[in-house]
C-alpha cells in the first residue's frame, strides 16, 4: 500500500445487493493490489434498485447494517482506506432515507460521513429522463472535510459537482483533495461530467476523484462512467471510459504545494465575495 496511490472504483451496479458487494469486493481488491492506500466507491455501488424506493427497505443504522460491515471488512482485509461511495442511512423521516458517504480508515473505522447536500430533481428534455431524489432522500446539511494521510479529504456526491459553492467551502477547512462518488446520466455525463470535474480541481487547486457508475442498469437507466483522477492543474491523469474497473494515481503533495504557491489563485479570493 502506498500512502500517495489512490483509486477511483467504476461500477454498473443492479438491484442484487449481494452481486454488488461481490463485484465491488473484486474491485477492492484490484485497486489494493496495484499499491492504492486510499479508495473510491461510485454512488449507489450497493443498489441500483429497479424503483427509487427500493433503497428504504436496505437503510442502516449508524455502525449497524450488513453494507457498513461490508466497507469495515475490506478495510481491514486490504489495509486501506475507503469512501464508501452512498449508502442508504436511516432518517427521520421513515418515508426517506440520508444518501451518505462514508469514511473509513484501514483498520475499518470510521472517521466521517457526509450526507448529500445537493438532490437531483431534474427533467431531462432530450431523452424525457425524471429524477426526483428528494422524493426518498432527505438532503444533508454539513460540509465534511477530514484528515487521512493522503491529505484533507473533502468529500462530495454526485450532483454536488454543479455547485462550486459546496466546494469553496471545503476549501475554507483546508481541502487538499476531494472524493466524488457519482452516477451522471449518459447524456448529463456526455455534456458536463469531466468539464465540472476539471473545473473543480482547476479552481480549488485540488486533486479530484471521480468514481462513476458507469454503463447499462437492470432499472433501465445508463450511466456515463468515464471515472477519472484529476490533478491540481486540471489534468486528467487517468481515466476509464466504460464497463467495470478502476482507475489509480499518485497524490503528489509537492506537485500540490508547488502549484497553490506559484499560482496562488486562492490567495486572491476576494473577501467581500465570499
Amino acid at each position: 500500500m502506498s500512502t500517495n496511490k489512490v483509486a477511483a472504483i467504476q461500477m454498473a451496479s443492479g438491484p442484487n445487493v449481494d452481486a454488488n458487494l461481490l463485484e465491488a469486493g473484486r474491485l477492492i481488491r484490484r485497486a489494493a493490489e496495484s499499491g492504492a492506500g486510499l479508495v473510491v466507491l461510485p454512488e449507489n455501488f450497493a443498489l441500483m434498485g429497479m424503483d427509487e424506493r427500493d433503497k428504504l427497505e436496505l437503510r442502516e443504522r449508524p455502525g449497524q447494517g450488513r453494507i457498513q460491515d461490508f466497507l469495515a471488512e475490506q478495510c481491514m482485509r486490504y489495509g486501506v482506506w475507503l469512501v464508501g461511495g452512498t449508502i442508504p442511512m436511516e432518517s427521520p423521516d421513515r418515508e426517506k432515507v440520508y444518501a451518505s458517504c462514508l469514511l473509513l480508515d484501514d483498520e475499518g473505522r470510521q472517521v466521517a460521513r457526509y450526507d448529500k447536500m445537493h438532490l437531483f430533481d431534474a427533467h431531462i428534455f432530450c431523452s424525457g429522463e425524471r429524477y426526483h431524489e428528494s422524493e426518498t432522500i432527505l438532503r444533508g446539511s454539513q460540509v465534511v472535510v477530514a484528515d487521512t494521510p493522503f491529505g484533507r479529504l473533502g468529500l462530495a456526491v454526485c450532483y454536488d459537482l454543479r455547485f462550486p459553492e459546496l466546494f469553496r467551502r471545503m476549501l475554507d477547512q483546508g481541502m487538499e483533495l476531494v472524493a466524488v462518488p457519482a452516477a451522471f446520466t449518459a447524456i448529463t455525463g456526455k455534456a458536463h461530467w469531466q468539464v465540472l470535474i476539471r473545473a473543480r480541481a482547476i479552481e480549488n487547486l485540488c486533486y479530484v476523484i471521480a468514481a462513476a457508475q458507469g454503463g447499462y442498469h437492470l432499472n433501465g437507466r445508463e450511466t456515463w462512467g468515464h471515472s477519472m483522477i484529476v490533478d491540481p492543474w486540471g489534468t486528467v491523469l487517468e481515466v476509464l471510459p466504460h464497463g467495470a474497473g478502476v482507475v489509480t494515481a499518485e497524490i503528489d503533495r509537492a506537485l500540490l504545494e508547488s502549484t497553490r504557491r506559484n499560482f496562488p489563485a486562492i490567495e486572491h479570493r476576494c473577501a467581500e465575495l465570499s
